[in-house]
């Protein structure tokens, strides 16, 4: 049967693009059965995403269970300048900058350029692109991330996270103990809670931030929503980093891109991906064999993989790239050099929005990586060749083949609808994300 499919499907692959094309219900019946054999015999209910108001579906740290108030506290609190309150540099930036500076819904939750900027940075354009170096600051004195800002996108499907995987007390980082040293960012897995709860809490000590009492006095609103958000709990425990931490993450569990045209395949609307975009996702989970990767839905595995990728090369703000998570990778963790140059696998939903693609942001399209891929001749020289990951192999795909595979990714997993994850104000009522004078300019927040 699934023979007979593909002869049809080698058939009809010349034939322009148009959303019902005579012969579409052949690729329909295709890319059911290769995502039937791509998902264990669960079928297309395997890589949907749940609502976001569906708690009971989304993948959860028993510890921090969701709650409409909690979820709604996080929103908040991620999306708060009034957080930016241990400035390096208070005179000069003080409540300036929040968690969505560097994950902007408008970049699919990622920074808009190579290099998220925190304090240090000012400006934010249209959906981030304009954060640059505020020329008052020094580099030694800014918040600036060492790789490429991951998505938040679909983090409910990740137990550990970060490109070296470094955050999360469960699943790949049992047995890492000995690595969550005192005194920096990877101590907090011993609160012992998932990726996105230890992830939230380190984020807000290292990207200077603070939630203490503080903000309760000055921002009054915040008082009721934590007691909402952790009944019970005495507001000077719940207003905390660790709390504030654990409504974040909520939050941050919630943000799924269930509207992409996909999703909406995959609930049966067959006609939400054009004829060009099915064509695509039969490569991606038949011959160009991405689903080995990118599985589940949120179309990334757990794991780890060398690929050759550069380190920031041509894009550096600062002048030293942090060994542990980027050249390193997932060995620069660990300390075992088997895991060296091994970088997360990247969920792959509205990557589009942000054109800096892998760790180190050296490829500027969804093709440059798919011609990366498909080549798999690494870029690298400082990566051994025995490091690279079996799975990096040449995929034999022609040009047409490469395009359909592109749209598939950019348009087929694009969820064109993520501002309903922002909020309308927030309660300090400063300009937000960002809150320095530039990006006020740039939001109109006058």
């Amino acid at each position: 049967m699934l023979f007979a499919l593909l002869l049809t499907f080698a058939l009809i692959s010349c034939r322009k693009e148009t959303p019902f094309e005579d012969g579409a219900e052949n690729l329909d019946q295709i890319l059911l059965q290769l995502i039937e054999e791509s998902s264990g015999g669960q079928g297309a209910a395997f890589f949907v995403l749940p609502e976001s108001n569906n708690y009971a579906a989304i993948p959860q740290d028993p510890n921090n269970p969701l709650s409409t108030a909690k979820v709604h506290l996080g929103k908040l609190l991620f999306h708060e300048p009034a957080l930016g309150r241990n400035a390096s540099m208070p005179l000069l930036s003080t409540e300036e900058w929040s968690c969505a500076t560097c994950h902007i819904a408008g970049a699919g939750f990622q920074a808009n350029v190579p290099q998220g900027i925190g304090e240090g940075g000012m400006g934010f354009g249209i959906a981030g692109e304009a954060r640059v170096k505020d020329p008052l600051y020094s580099v030694d004195w800014m918040d600036v991330q060492s790789t490429r800002s991951p998505s938040i996108l679909n983090v409910a499907y990740q137990e550990v996270t970060l490109w070296n995987g470094q955050f999360g007390s469960f699943d790949k980082n049992i047995g890492t103990e000995a690595r969550w040293t005192p005194g920096t960012p990877r101590e907090d897995n011993n609160f012992g809670y998932a990726g996105p709860e230890i992830q939230a809490m380190a984020g807000i000590r290292v990207h200077r931030s603070r939630v203490d009492v503080s903000l309760i006095e000055d921002y009054p609103e915040y008082a009721t929503l934590f007691e909402a958000a952790f009944p019970g709990v005495p507001l000077e425990v719940s207003v905390s980093r660790e709390y504030a931490g654990l409504a974040i993450a909520a939050y941050e569990r919630t943000v799924l891109a269930n509207k992409a045209p996909f999703q909406r395949w995959l609930r049966g609307d067959r006609s939400a991906m054009t004829w060009r975009e099915k064509q695509g996702a039969i490569l991606f989970f038949g011959k160009a064999n991405c689903v080995t990767c990118h599985n589940g839905p949120a179309l990334a595995e757990n794991d780890f993989h060398a690929l050759g990728m550069s380190d920031l090369q041509g894009h550096t703000v600062v002048s030293v790239i942090d060994a542990l998570t980027t050249a390193s990778g997932r060995g620069g963790f660990t300390g075992v050099s088997a895991d060296d140059y091994k970088f997360k696998v990247p969920q792959l939903y509205n990557i589009k929005d942000s054109p800096f693609y892998g760790h180190g942001a050296s490829f500027h399209s969804v093709k440059a990586v798919v011609e990366y891929k498909n080549a798999a001749q690494s870029e690298n020289p400082n990566v051994p060749g025995e490091q690279l990951s079996p799975r990096f192999k040449a995929l034999h795909l022609t040009a047409e083949e490469i395009d359909d595979l592109v749209r598939f990714v950019e348009n087929a997993l694009h969820d064109t609808q993520l501002q309903r994850y922002v909020p309308t104000d927030v309660p300090s009522g400063l300009c937000f994300p960002n809150n320095d004078f530039q990006s006020q300019s740039d939001l109109g927040c006058f």
